[in-house]
């Protein structure tokens, strides 16, 4: 029975009967892959103890005129457990204690040939999987070895790779497990080493081009990290591959414009080869490829298939009807999960000097920041009038803004004062100066103008999906907490690029904010998505097209008063058993806002009372609707939505 005959969800007490009856008397095996899955899944759902105490019990408990050879299955099923995940019956001590116990019970029943099945005394030890190496806590940063000039590509390629190896190995089921559930790496050390090696190769990579003082001198570290990089490429070890990248990627280096000018155009084509392979686009596609090609020893992006493990865990129940387990999810998780346990296994043919190894340890553990490396960055090549605004806008690189190019400029400054404010000489051109000028004596005034709502709002966040930051365009490289995302527009950026972000803050303008994107995580990786507060009339009954471009206004019983201008709506998202909005934006601690809506009382209204009245009527028109209520009712529009009663007196407007 194969997990075509169980269908799309079975107990795990199925699964188990089911993966026993594949093995035959000879323990011969079906073709069926449903006893590795579950074997590589199961503690997903139960301790690897309680599984093997489920088997213990049953052996123990068969009874009827097949039950030896039933028994025997067992064993063979024991037996498959043992080779294909062998680290787990020399690291479990309660799984150990359960084996030694099922072998005695074997011996009591007279099973002599079933005792040399479950035999787990040849299994080498994997205590090595259990030792993870510590970062040292220092007070002061601690300093990059920078003396690796004398390295060939190659050689800095394989000790990185060694380096990756070694700790890509160590990573179990239940590191895996661990952060596809809670999103974080708490209590996840060996997880947490890896990812910390990542941020540090990326970081170290980054110090070696700004450690020399010369734009060409650094034009010839960048040359020699894309060699290393594609010699990490002919090692099939794709993670070091993607931190080198963005390392070289990391705005700290991208913005150095003088440094760049200095590479070859063929330097530069096998940059752009490096960077599209690795490219978030198409969901990685162009990296899927060349890792399916790939045979052998290899390295994958562990960002990448970790991304994956959340997709599937975020889109599917682990359970169906509460105790039943949905063996589709199973499949998908396994398929990630058994690739990168098998790359676990392999083997290389790296012979590392261990005293390079060493000092490249410790170059590594960096303890230098995103804002350090920008700053030193900054220094060694400031900022000049082609940054910031000018960057963007002055298109022809004189040093100067036409009205034309400002005229792009305003659309994201809705609160810049007109071109002929900003051009002081009234010369039709905007210079450098004067722009500064401008910024500096109205900065004041501009916060005052534009209100909390124009400054964003960032939160640190983990995203789920490539993202690219909104200053630099450049990609938010990392497995987590990646970048920063505006919590009121959504706007996305680079730690070092909040202040420099020249973008209004728009709410409501982006869709969802940072609580309902499902492709980042602040907190959990499983958060249901939530629509933006926009009310909208559901439906306007063609019989009432005369209705068009009028306003309404909603008064209830409180001082609280809504102007809502009525538009057809053509479609509706939003049914009868969905609200529109969500009722703690109607308590009475605050009102809730709609977006371009006027707020007009209409002459004095009487307690506990709600009306109605067309903004834009002729006076000689009786148009006005008045709707009698009691104050422990509730109001209903026209269209059948139930509003929260209110509780304050009217008040004269």
């Amino acid at each position: 029975m194969g997990s075509n005959t169980l269908g799309k969800a079975a107990t795990l007490d199925e699964l188990l009967n089911a993966c026993i009856e594949m093995f035959d008397d000879k323990g011969n095996r079906c073709s069926s892959h449903l006893p590795r899955t579950f074997l590589l899944m199961h503690r997903w759902y139960l301790p690897s103890t309680e599984l093997a105490g489920k088997l213990l019990s049953t052996y123990r408990d068969a009874s009827g005129e097949n039950c030896n050879e039933f028994r025997l299955k067992i064993c063979y099923f024991m037996r498959y457990w043992i080779l294909e995940f062998p680290a787990e019956f020399n690291l479990d001590l309660g799984l150990i204690q359960l084996t030694e116990e099922f072998r005695e019970v074997a011996s009591q029943l007279g099973y002599e040939d079933h005792i040399h099945l479950i035999d787990i005394s040849s299994i080498p030890s994997y205590d090595w999987m259990r030792r993870v190496t510590q970062r040292k806590r220092i007070s002061k940063k601690g300093k990059a070895c920078l003396l690796f000039d004398h390295l060939e590509p190659i050689e800095l390629a394989e000790h990185l790779t060694f380096l990756e190896h070694k700790s890509f190995r160590r990573i179990s089921f239940t590191d895996y497990q661990s952060y596809v559930i809670h999103g974080c790496l708490e209590n996840n050390p060996t997880l947490e080493r890896s990812i910390a090696l990542f941020n540090g190769i990326s970081k170290w990579v980054q110090l070696m081009v700004l450690s020399k003082p010369t734009p060409q001198q650094r034009a010839e570290v960048i040359t020699k990290f894309i060699n290393v990089a594609q010699k990490l490429l002919h090692l099939q070890n794709f993670n070091t591959l993607m931190a080198v990248v963005g390392g070289l990627s990391h705005s700290s280096i991208s913005r150095l414009k003088e440094t760049h000018s200095h590479l070859s155009s063929e330097v530069t084509k096998d940059w752009n080869e490096m960077t599209e392979l690795v490219s978030s686009n198409g969901n990685y596609c162009n990296y899927r490829k060349a890792f399916a090609d790939c045979v052998g020893f290899k390295i994958p992006i562990l960002g990448v298939h970790l991304k994956d493990l959340i997709a599937v865990h975020v889109i599917f129940p682990d359970w169906i009807d509460d105790n039943k387990v949905n063996i589709v999810k199973m499949q998908q998780l396994s398929i990630t999960l058994s690739e990168l346990v098998s790359m676990q296994t392999a083997s290389h043919h790296l012979e590392p000097n261990m005293d390079l190894i060493n000092l490249l340890t410790l170059s590594l553990d960096l303890y230098h920041t995103e804002d350090d490396i920008y700053k030193l960055s900054l220094v060694l090549e400031p900022r000049t009038c082609k940054s910031s605004v000018f960057r963007n806008y002055d298109h022809d690189h004189d040093g100067y803004i036409s009205q034309e190019d400002f005229e792009s400029i305003a659309a994201n400054f809705p609160f810049l004062d007109s071109f002929c404010v900003l051009d002081k000489d009234q010369d039709g051109l905007i210079s450098k100066e004067e722009m500064m000028a401008y910024f500096l004596r109205a900065k004041s005034q501009f916060q005052c103008k534009m209100g909390p709502g124009f400054i964003h709002n960032f939160q640190e966040m983990t995203y789920l999906k490539p993202t690219f930051c909104e200053h630099c365009a450049g990609f938010l490289w990392g497995i987590i907490k990646q970048g920063y995302k505006c919590k009121d527009c959504g706007a996305n950026c680079h730690k070092q690029c909040r202040d420099l972000l020249v973008l209004a803050c728009r709410r409501f303008s982006r869709g969802t904010s940072v609580g309902s994107n499902h492709g980042s995580l602040p907190n959990s990786p499983s958060l249901p998505p939530v629509q933006d507060e926009v009310f909208e009339f559901p439906s306007v009954a063609s019989g009432h097209q005369d209705l068009d471009g009028r306003a309404i206004t909603l008064v209830t019983g409180s001082s609280r008063k809504i102007s809502v201008r009525l538009q057809r709506a053509t479609t509706s998202q939003a049914t009868q058993t969905e609200p529109l909005w969500h009722e703690p934006g109607w308590s009475d601690s605050g009102s809730h806002t709609f977006p371009k809506m006027k707020s007009k009382f209409h002459g004095k209204a009487g307690k506990n009372k709600g009306f109605a009245k067309w903004e834009n009527e002729k006076p000689n028109i009786q148009a006005d609707t008045d709707i009698e209520r009691e104050a422990s009712q509730h109001i209903l529009d026209h269209n059948g939505i139930e509003t929260l009663p209110e509780r304050q007196e009217f008040e004269d407007s």
